[in-house]
């Protein structure tokens, strides 16, 4: 009798861990898939912008209305008022996810590096103004790289890393009207890097690439505080290799 009810007792503590189980595989299991998928941003719409060598496939608040390529080879990005791309990391007041964003996707399991000239829309009273390359999981998933307008009127290298809510760093300060901005991701590891003349670079920031294998990358003009920008891009490049020297961008 002892035996028929030890064996039922465990019996029934099989039955339920199954039943605690997710179907089709353990939960471990699921989660490491989870953590690697991505699809289509959801508040995107389709687009087909060619610029060079990418060709943006996807606009966030309406991006793709917003571009065009001027005969003399520039991207003319246009920005209304009031648009930023943030996470409050406090109370969430200043959040703002209305910033127009042009997205090609790339495949985050093989190196990467996209780069651009920017001339950013900046004015006397444009405080953030500021164009941006982005690397774009979801809405509070990404990285923007920007040379932005600060409080003082100067003009800076700024990196803002998302996960669930934003940081916000401002870099060196830049006399120049425009700047070459670079990101590049060997797969394990993801850094940004400045250049006033596309050969000497300076590292700005480097972390771990956490992204999901499906990844977005592109190019945002942003106007928290007006009503409304122009920002100028250049030179703009998508290639599927990284940077040899992660310390010096080259």
């Amino acid at each position: 009798m002892k035996k028929r009810f030890i064996y039922l007792a465990m019996l029934s503590s099989c039955l339920l861990l199954d039943s605690c189980a997710p179907k089709g595989g353990s939960a471990e299991g699921q989660t490491a898939s989870l953590s690697i998928t991505n699809t289509e941003p959801s508040n995107s719409t389709a687009c087909e912008i060619k610029y060079g060598n990418v060709t943006f496939t996807r606009a966030i608040n309406g991006a793709d209305s917003l571009v065009t390529l001027k005969e003399n080879g520039v991207l003319e990005f246009r920005c209304g008022a009031k648009k930023d791309f943030f996470c409050d990391p406090n109370d969430g007041k200043l959040s703002n996810n209305t910033a127009p964003l042009l997205l090609a996707k790339v495949d985050n399991t093989q190196p990467f590096t996209i780069t651009a000239k920017v001339t950013p829309g900046f004015t006397a009273t444009g405080t953030y103004n500021a164009a941006d390359l982005f690397v774009f999981s979801n809405d509070t998933l990404w990285q923007k790289f920007a040379f932005e307008q600060d409080e003082r009127g100067r003009n800076r290298i700024v990196t803002v890393r998302t996960n669930g809510t934003s940081d916000d760093n401002n870099h060196e300060e830049v006399t120049a009207a425009s700047v070459y901005l670079k990101i590049s991701s060997d797969s394990r590891t993801i850094a940004s890097y400045y250049s006033l003349d596309k050969k000497e670079w300076q590292l700005v920031r480097l972390y771990k690439n956490y992204y999901p294998k499906e990844l977005w990358v592109g190019l945002c003009n942003q106007c928290p505080m007006e009503d409304g920008s122009i920002s100028l891009f250049e030179d703009v490049t998508l290639e599927q290799n990284s940077v040899e020297d992660f310390r010096s961008g080259d």
